[in-house]
């Protein structure tokens, strides 16, 4: 695993180097395995991420979408990560409508449609058996309580193994997400955080020990590929970090 931490001086900084390494992802892989599949994160601070690659001309055809979480909500609902997307990016685009997986949400049924995201995964990517899928680029942020994805703290869906997606929960609500071990497996991993009431659970993370179960992101330390940390100067906790 390669580790990079980087303090950005501000969101528009932030958004401009997470743009950046994006495009550097998409291009990579097109040019090593002839497509680049990516999983989307929810939430204010990638939305301008998005808005920026809508003005792109990029290989759309070879671009696949699919999401690292989503609530349970149709996608033309206001807190749909699937339906911000669409909005700020993928609407205005030519990339074909197959290209673009969204997450399972309209069976009233979570635990079955989690199941259909599970399958939905692994059609696409037909993984060996026993192998996890490999996205190209992962884009994640992180939540003041350390929580990545839908992966929330001390929650069940923090011991699924054995599963590329699963049922996740917060307060009671349900949520679809990525398991660990597919997080841990991208070829690059972006997390993009903004804020100072991120600074607790970053202190956490990058502590010497830690509970994962408390801080989950802690875990992302244990990928397999690259994994870029890009931080605001209000999230920053030190010099380092």
């Amino acid at each position: 695993m390669t580790e990079h931490i980087e303090v950005l001086p501000d969101r528009a900084a932030l958004v401009d180097r997470a743009f950046a390494l994006t495009i550097d992802s998409i291009h990579a892989a097109i040019d090593a395995r002839g497509r680049a599949v990516l999983a989307l994160a929810g939430g204010s601070t990638p939305k301008p991420i998005y808005e920026k690659l809508s003005a792109c001309v990029l290989p759309w055809d070879q671009i696949y979408i699919f999401w690292g979480d989503e609530r349970y909500v149709p996608v033309d609902h206001p807190d749909s990560n699937a339906g911000m997307a669409k909005q700020a990016w993928l609407d205005h685009v030519a990339i074909p409508e197959s290209n673009i997986f969204i997450t399972p949400t309209l069976g009233n049924d979570p635990a079955a449609d989690a199941d259909r995201f599970n399958t939905q995964i692994a059609d696409f990517f037909t993984p060996a058996r026993g192998a996890m899928p490999v996205f190209d680029l992962i884009m994640l942020g992180m939540g003041d309580d350390g929580h990545t994805a839908s992966l929330f703290p001390h929650t069940a869906a923090l011991d699924v193994t054995d599963r590329y997606a699963t049922l996740g929960e917060k307060s009671g609500e349900p949520r679809l997400t990525l398991t660990f071990p597919v997080l841990q497996h991208a070829h690059t991993i972006l997390m993009t955080i903004a804020g100072s009431n991120k600074q607790t659970a970053l202190t956490h993370i990058f502590a010497e020990t830690c509970d994962d179960r408390e801080y989950p992101s802690r875990r992302l330390r244990q990928a397999t590929g690259e994994l870029w940390w890009l931080l605001d100067a209000e999230a920053a906790i030190s010099p380092s970090v």
